[in-house]
Formats: structure tokens, C-alpha cells, sequence
């Protein structure tokens, strides 16, 4: 087992550090340079050749890099270019955003997608299977940002039950501790304040975990179709095992493991894929601060979020790898 963390952890590494070397030649590459592409329609000689000198774009591109390495080794990602504020504090005050967006559009998606998926399995062929294929296929094709839309014209705006964005009533006094809104108000006893940023993650979060809930829905139902027809399960049958044992040791078990793989890989997924959302729904996560760097060519910031937001999804991957051996004592790592 703790080989097999230590050799995943060296891999991210290796990765995380060529995922750095490709964002820092990237931002090189660009037209006229990242000072030119920073300034914009301000780009004047003396203005370029100041923003060069202040972040060090005039020096050879291997010691720009190795100066920014060492930096980012030591949790020094520099200053974003509009807020002049740590890299690492914007970023420390915009994940808890997209980390309760994030886990409410994925349990919104397993809780839906796994017993509908496993309903479809149990009645194959029938309108129940077709049903769900159909509605799991509208799930995949319908656009984040289009469906995100058409959620807060009706929800909000015409039928006025939800708010339109952002993560809470700008009137309420809330306090907030760990900026994870929802928990706040739960252990300040500010209730109102919990439910209001709940409401809040209601709209984005449904958007956001469509897509995820389309594909979970689909694996369940793949996964309990191929487990069913399994030589085993048909000999707990011919044993005379009841159907409610043999779904729960036989069936729903063995057919947790792509689930399972597939849950892992969707909620990392979220985190780089909440741009549209969060932009839609002015909910300022990490996917809104992606959005406003791209606006911004704020490349210090865009550089760091793209490299943490790597770094949780490989986190993630590692964390679903070792639930393996809980599913599924036999393929438990070593």
C-alpha cells in the first residue's frame, strides 16, 4: 500500500512538473509575448519593456523558469496582475466555492444516476430501460452553459423560487469562518444563512452535475447488465439465494467498481469543467477565477489554477484508486 501511494505521489510530481513546463512555454509563446498579451490595447514600447523588467521577461527563458519553479516549490505562485494579491490566497478564498459546488453536483449525480441506472438494468428492454437511455443521452448532448440558462429563466426568473446567482443573500450578515458557506451557517447556528447558500448551490449545481449524472446513470446500468449475466450470480439463483441477498452481496457490490472509478473521474472532472457554470450563475469558485483570468490575461493566476486543479484531480484519482480494495478486496493494492 505504501509503495503504491509513494510511486502515484512520484508520478504527480513528474506530472505536475511537466504540466508546468508546457503552461510556463505556453504563456512565452504567445504573440508579442505575456507582457504584450497583458497590457492589451496598452501595449506601448516603455510600457512593455517596464512589465518585462518587473517580472523578469527580459532574462533567458531557462532561468525565467527555473526562478518561477522555485518559487512555486516553496507555495510562492507570485501576485495576480489585476487584484495584486497572492496567487495562493485568491485561490485559498475561491476553491471552497467550487468545492461545495462540486460535491453537491456529484451527489445530486449519484444519488439519481446509480438507482436509475440500476432500475434500467433491472427492467432491460422495457419503457423504464428506454426511458432512462433516452433522458441519460439528453443529459450527455444538451450544453452545460445552455442548460444552466434555461435552469434560472424558470426556477428563478419566472417562477422566482430560487436565487439567480451568486453564493448568498448580499443582505444577510453571515459569518464565515472556513468560507464553505453552507457549513458556516451549520456550526455558527446562523441556519438561514445555511439554507439561503444551499438554495444557492441548488440551480448551478443541477447544471453542472448533468452531465456527470447522464454517464453514472449509464455505467450503473452497463455494469449491473454485465454482472447479472455473471456464471455467479446465475449459481446464487440455482441455490435458491433470495433476490434481495443476491442484489446486495452479488450484484450492486461487484458493479460498484467502474462506478466507483467512473464518480472519481467525474468529480475531478467538475472542478476544471465549473467555468461555464460558475459564469453563468456569478459564483465566484475557482472556475470563475479561470474565467476572469482568460478575460484578463491575468497569466499568473490562469498558470497556478490550471496546475491546482490538476493536482485535485490526480488527489482524487489517487483516493478512488485505494477505495478499490473496500469495493473489492481483490484487487487491493500492495
Amino acid at each position: 500500500m505504501l509503495r503504491f501511494i509513494a510511486k502515484r505521489l512520484g508520478l504527480l510530481v513528474i506530472t505536475l512538473v511537466g504540466l508546468s513546463l508546457l503552461l510556463f512555454m505556453w504563456v512565452r509563446a504567445l504573440p508579442g509575448g505575456p507582457a504584450t498579451a497583458m497590457l492589451g490595447e496598452k501595449a506601448t514600447p516603455e510600457a512593455i519593456e517596464a512589465i518585462n523588467k518587473a517580472y523578469g521577461f527580459d532574462r533567458p527563458v531557462w532561468e525565467q523558469y527555473f526562478t518561477y519553479i522555485s518559487k512555486v516549490m516553496v507555495g510562492d505562485f507570485g501576485n495576480s496582475t489585476q487584484s495584486q494579491r497572492p496567487v495562493l490566497q485568491q485561490f485559498a478564498d475561491q476553491f471552497p466555492a467550487t468545492a461545495e459546488l462540486a460535491f453537491f453536483a456529484i451527489l445530486f449525480a449519484v444519488l439519481i444516476g446509480i438507482p436509475l441506472g440500476y432500475w434500467a438494468a433491472r427492467h432491460y428492454g422495457k419503457w423504464q430501460d428506454n426511458t432512462s437511455v433516452i433522458l441519460s443521452l439528453l443529459g450527455v448532448v444538451i450544453p452545460v452553459f445552455f442548460l444552466a440558462f434555461i435552469l434560472k429563466w424558470i426556477f428563478a426568473v419566472e417562477l422566482g423560487w430560487l436565487p439567480t446567482d451568486g453564493r448568498q443573500d448580499i443582505r444577510l450578515d453571515a459569518t464565515h469562518y472556513t468560507n464553505f458557506y453552507v457549513f458556516d451557517g451549520l456550526i455558527t447556528g446562523e441556519f438561514d444563512a445555511a439554507w439561503d447558500a444551499f438554495k444557492h448551490l441548488i440551480l448551478p449545481g443541477i447544471a453542472l452535475g448533468s452531465i456527470p449524472l447522464a454517464i453514472i446513470t449509464r455505467i450503473t446500468r452497463a455494469a449491473v447488465l454485465e454482472v447479472q449475466g455473471a456464471d455467479y450470480v446465475r449459481t446464487a439463483k440455482a441455490k435458491g439465494m433470495t433476490n434481495k441477498i443476491l442484489r446486495k452481496r452479488f450484484i450492486l457490490r461487484n458493479a460498484m467498481l467502474p462506478v466507483a472509478t467512473t464518480v472519481g473521474l467525474q468529480l475531478g472532472l467538475l472542478f476544471a469543467g465549473a467555468v461555464l457554470t460558475e459564469t453563468v450563475f456569478a459564483f465566484q469558485g475557482i472556475g470563475y477565477g479561470i474565467a476572469q483570468a482568460i478575460s484578463n490575461a491575468d497569466y499568473p493566476v490562469l498558470q497556478a489554477y490550471i496546475i491546482f486543479i490538476a493536482l485535485i484531480y490526480a488527489v482524487i484519482n489517487l483516493v478512488v484508486d485505494l477505495l478499490y480494495g473496500v469495493i473489492d478486496p481483490r484487487v487491493r493494492v500492495k
